[in-house]
């Protein structure tokens, strides 16, 4: 950023406050990054997605995106797709890559077929590994799953529960023992996303090796002390051409906030929801992505993060004014200490004055409609915060 100089020293020091703030948010564009890590002597790889907004300065959510079997890391990152989401939410998504099992297909060691990989262990050293390269928030780790990965983030949820804050699953389950022995040591919100036609995974289980959907959702909805009986709400059928409708269930009101949420696709099949793969039994009512990431940022280790009024000051900030809602598709309010109306400014994250004007407590919303949706820089004052426009 160029710095106009001025005898006036208090323009030049609050030029260098900006200047040195922007050079933190590090405008660059986003990066998929190819890496790997030795786990019981085996090299696991993954790719790594992290979003142009990301900085060094500001831990940030990372969601673990597991894929199916027989499919692989960069399959997964393509057809289960959270990429255009973490550009504006800004969250890292690290896609693992599965190893072969006996016979010889990439899979995630979820308690079948004879394997003895560890991919509990592989996970936990992953995430150490990214957290001493990057700024993670240690609070807000999730996991989602397509299939076999669903399994994946379900035994996540039970044996890596001090890690993990929230997990998702899309056409996967829980295997029968997993179910009976899951040791989870906090309340678990899940969303589940599940086809009633699946041949894969059957909704209604097979008996050995995957429990029913409605058996997961039972146990969790339990176990989170959740209601015992759920909301149904029918989703608008917007896509009359793809064969299947949604119901969504939500069991409420459980321990720290937690929810147990699943979006039943009557006529769905082994499928991600809303993917840009077209492939048959997809369902277009919804898209997966956009709805397990709307459910797991909402948590982190603790419960919902907005059952504790205190969290939010520290997701979003704090001093002497707040934003709301932030991240946001249209405008924000700003909740300030002061009475007095006040000068704002926002500028990109590469320095760019994009709009300014004034507000006060009761004139406090700035309508953001004619920004780009991404990272900016709000400026009130000498206080800078970050909101994102979606």
């Amino acid at each position: 950023m160029k710095i106009i100089s001025s005898k006036n020293n208090s323009i030049i020091k609050k030029g260098l406050v900006l200047a040195s703030i922007l050079l933190s948010f590090s405008c660059f564009s986003q990066q998929t990054i190819n890496g790997s890590i030795v786990h019981d002597g085996i090299v696991r790889t993954y790719k790594l997605y992290v979003p142009g907004i990301y900085n060094a300065n500001t831990a940030v959510p990372l969601l673990f995106n597991f894929h199916g079997y027989t499919s692989n890391s960069n399959e997964q990152m393509f057809y289960g797709d959270f990429r255009n989401i973490a550009d504006t939410a800004n969250f890292l998504v690290v896609h693992p890559q599965g190893t072969l099992d006996n016979t010889n297909t990439t899979h995630f060691n979820v308690g079948w077929g004879g394997s003895s990989v560890d991919d509990v262990g592989f996970t936990e050293a992953l995430l150490d590994s990214l957290s001493a390269a990057y700024s993670i928030n240690q609070n807000r780790i999730y996991a989602v799953g397509m299939s076999n990965g669903g399994f994946m983030s379900f035994r996540l949820a039970c044996d890596l529960s001090a890690k993990i804050a929230a997990v998702g699953s899309v056409t996967g389950s829980m295997l029968p023992s997993t179910l009976v022995n899951c040791n989870s040591t906090h309340p678990m919100p899940v969303i589940q996303i599940h086809g009633t036609t699946d041949q894969t995974v059957p909704y209604n289980g097979s008996a050995g090796w995957t429990a029913s959907i409605s058996n997961v959702l039972d146990h969790w909805a339990t176990f989170n002390n959740c209601s015992p009986v759920p909301t149904i709400v029918n989703v608008p059928n917007t896509n009359l051409s793809d064969g299947s409708t949604v119901e969504k269930y939500t069991y409420d009101n459980g321990d720290n906030c937690s929810e147990v949420v699943h979006f039943k696709v009557t006529n769905g099949q082994h499928t991600w929801p809303g993917s840009i793969f077209n492939l048959a039994g997809t369902n277009y009512d919804i898209n997966a992505s956009v709805q397990i990431w709307n459910f797991l940022s909402k948590y982190d280790i603790f419960g919902l993060i907005t059952c504790n009024p205190a969290k939010v000051d520290e997701q979003f900030g704090s001093g002497d004014f707040q934003v709301f809602p932030n991240p946001s598709n249209k405008s924000i309010r700003v909740d300030m200490k002061t009475a007095e109306s006040s000068s704002y400014e926002i500028y990109s994250l590469c320095g760019q004055l994009l709009k300014s004007g004034s507000i006060s407590k009761t004139s406090n919303e700035i309508d953001l409609s004619n920004l780009d949706p991404q990272g900016y820089l709000l400026k009130i004052g000498d206080q800078y915060q970050r909101i994102i426009k979606l």
